[in-house]
């Protein structure tokens, strides 16, 4: 394997070119944006380490599909196709457990498209919010994301990510001071995350 080093805001590699192998996650994190032609993006996910990145392409042969960049500083190793493929001939187990790394990614963007494609972004974004305060075990958590990459995860702009938080602290479900965000109704908040449509 060769050890790949990014600072913050360092490219992994970008969305069309030909895949090189996997890539271990061995320290820091990454995140896997797809851009549109007009330059608009969303955000498919964010890696943390210890993680895989660039499996599907691995797999099928294909370029890459999105683009990888360093959220922090991180540490990768790269395992090119070749090596990879004597491995999976040599242990058929790690092309199962890869197998399964591809299909928890795939539920995952099914989740995301079932989300843009139904859900309003008010709605996108008290889910996104919940998910938050159950990731931070607290309903009084720091915003772990700017109002920028918020739209990017929700596939929408900054400015109407701005405006929906400020309908929701206007409406008494939540408290913002500086990035710090407070669940104030948590059952009102849970209430716009599955309205139906």
């Amino acid at each position: 394997a060769s050890p790949i080093t990014l600072a913050k805001g360092n490219y992994l590699f970008h969305e069309g070119e030909p895949c090189q192998g996997l890539y271990v996650l061995v320290e820091g994190s990454i995140k896997i944006v797809k851009s549109t032609p007009s330059g608009r993006q969303i955000l498919l996910a964010v890696e943390h380490a210890p993680s895989t990145v660039a499996e599907v392409p691995l797999f099928d042969g294909g370029a890459y599909p999105a683009t990888v960049q360093a959220v922090e500083p991180a540490r990768t190793l790269l395992i090119l196709k070749k090596d990879f493929y004597a491995l999976c001939h040599r242990s058929p187990d790690v092309a199962l457990k890869f197998l399964a790394v591809v299909g928890k990614r795939l539920r995952h963007l099914v989740s995301l498209v079932e989300s843009v494609t139904f859900g309003s972004v008010r709605q996108r974004l008290a889910r996104i919010l919940l998910e938050f305060a159950e990731q931070a075990g607290a309903e009084v958590f720091a915003l772990p994301a700017t109002h920028e990459e918020l739209a990017m995860r929700l596939g929408t702009v900054r400015e109407v990510v701005t405006r929906n938080l400020s309908r929701f602290r206007a409406e008494g479900l939540i408290r913002i001071q500086r990035r710090e965000l407070k669940i104030v109704n948590k059952e009102g908040l849970e209430s716009e995350a599955n309205t139906e449509l």
